[in-house]
């Protein structure tokens, strides 16, 4: 899969160059993640400069430019005297930052801030430098604006989480420090030593007019994808290793019958976990009556292999719009500046849709899987549900419904949000990509398909420990120990809930992933 890699475990993240050149996902997972300061690039800074020396003659013009010397949207018609013009970008980003609900988490203002940034530092918006320079001190000094769960609709850019992030820089609206406390805009800078920024022409509307929001969530989406979807090979593996299955479907010479990347990336990492397995050495000769695993066994590499091919369209497509420079009206790199309609956020809608459907599928084939350890009719010798004492204990029956639940709910989060669009400004805006919402439900449903792996590894690791003496593989027999370090094994009934939460944390922690070591793709 083409995604970020994970952070470093140790040391300060390095710092992350921001220029004329596009972002790599890893540094956008660093900025967001990690904390990684951000210097500007001196040579692009002077781009940015010189850029700025087009505006400014524009503003001069007493024809009207639309966002120097004009209104917005539905009032672009309307020509600005050049004493309003400061008080005109103020209004808009005041006007705009109009968000509601609950706030948006940390990484992901941190993340629309720095793509916003690295936008303006392409010198195709027409800031000034100090502009540009507010931004990155504003992230350096881990300030994060205070941005509401409600008011994009993923076109003409991200508005209003963006106005929010703008009103900081401005000394107004509402930011959290370092600590996390919550503080007026302006005393967040003045704390760290940092000028509020005096928008000049074109600057409010340059800060706001970006895809960058959805673009943020979708690099995130991915990096957390390259951990899930290994994680699911795991699950996989110990899955049909405890269920007595047969890693002779996911040979080499069966999966090159049907050339799909994803799939055989899968399959080879089932091959590497299972390799060694005492407990599919036990049934693998001729005595074995099984004729075929179940599907959600036995196609375990073609589902997972989907989701990859679909993480990794979705990360090319990423990839170009890190490479955009976003804004409306833009600064060509031959002087002109031009109206045009880069903002529109269905590129990125349409792929945090589709991996939403991914996601879904992943979850729905492991709770099937965390069903069949459950069931006595088919689970091969072990007793219902897992339980010790069969009728005075439920072992992980309810376990399962929350596998359960959760991938009800990824279903109706896979509904895709870019179909829809609801017109805006007067008609003006009358196709909106919903790109925001679509990555919001994409955070959710990237949430859910770790709680339900999670419930799947704890119930394969119980099974697992019922087979002994028969042990499983290297691989398997330490993800199995590593959930024993937060849920015990088969026992009594218990208070589960700690458990299950134990186990979703080493998840998303990458922990799970650790511990299977070798070469995972």
């Amino acid at each position: 899969m083409t995604t970020a890699a994970r952070a470093p475990k140790t040391g300060e993240p390095a710092s992350v160059v921001v220029g004329a050149a596009a972002l790599s996902f890893a540094d956008v997972v660093a900025v967001a993640r990690h904390n990684a300061p951000v210097t500007l690039d001196p040579a692009s800074l002077s781009g940015v400069a010189a850029t700025r020396t087009i505006i400014d003659a524009l503003a001069a013009d007493t024809e009207p430019h639309y966002g120097i010397s004009t209104g917005f949207g539905a009032l672009a018609t309307t020509f600005i005297t050049p004493d309003r013009r400061a008080q005109l970008q103020a209004s808009l980003v005041r006007s705009h930052a109009a968000g509601s609900g609950p706030e948006v988490e940390r990484e992901v203002v941190r993340a629309l801030m720095l793509l916003r940034l690295s936008t303006l530092m392409t010198g195709r918006t027409g800031v000034r430098p100090t502009t540009a320079e507010t931004y990155a001190a504003v992230l350096n000094a881990q300030i994060t604006p205070v941005v509401h769960e409600y008011g994009s609709l993923g076109c003409s850019g991200d508005l209003a989480p963006l106005a929010h992030c703008a009103l900081v820089a401005m000394g107004e609206g509402q930011a959290r420090d370092a600590a996390g406390t919550l503080l007026g805009g302006g005393e967040a800078l003045q704390a760290a030593g940092i000028t509020p920024v005096v928008l000049a022409e074109k600057e409010g509307l340059a800060l706001i007019n970006g895809t960058d929001g959805m673009l943020g969530m979708l690099v995130l989406a991915l990096d957390d994808l390259a951990r899930l979807l290994t994680t699911a090979d795991i699950a996989a593996a110990m899955s049909v290793e405890a269920l007595l299955g047969t890693d002779a479907v996911f040979a080499a010479d069966l999966q090159q019958l049907r050339p799909q990347l994803g799939q055989a990336a899968s399959a080879a990492n089932l091959r590497r976990l299972l390799h060694g397995s005492a407990l599919l050495a036990s049934h693998a000769g001729p005595e074995d009556t099984s004729v075929q695993d179940a599907y959600s066994l036995r196609c375990a590499p073609q589902v997972h292999g989907a989701a990859r091919d679909t993480a990794d369209h979705a990360a090319l497509v990423a990839g170009r719009e890190l490479a955009s420079a976003i804004d409306n009206p833009v600064v060509t790199v031959d002087g002109r500046v031009m109206s045009n309609g880069n903002f529109h956020g269905a590129p990125l809608g349409y792929v945090l849709d589709f991996l939403a459907i991914a996601s879904a599928d992943v979850a729905s084939m492991s709770e099937r899987r965390t069903d069949r350890h459950l069931d006595a009719s088919r689970n091969k010798g072990l007793p219902p549900f897992l339980a010790h004492e069969v009728g005075v204990d439920s072992g992980l029956m309810i376990a399962q419904y929350t596998a359960a639940g959760i991938v009800s709910e990824l279903k109706r989060l896979a509904v895709p949000a870019s179909v829809d669009s609801i017109p805006s400004s007067a008609m003006q805006e009358d196709h909106v990509s919903m790109g925001w919402h679509a990555a919001r439900k994409l955070r959710r449903s990237l949430d859910g398909l770790g709680r339900v792996l999670a419930i799947e590894i704890m119930t394969a690791a119980r099974s697992l420990d019922l087979r002994a003496p028969l042990t499983p593989a290297v691989a398997t027999g330490a993800v199995r120990d590593l959930v024993r370090t937060v849920a015990a094994g088969p026992g009594h009934d218990r208070f589960l809930a700690p458990e299950i939460e134990g186990v979703v944390a080493l998840v998303a922690s990458g922990a799970v992933l650790d511990s299977a070591a070798g070469d995972l793709a």
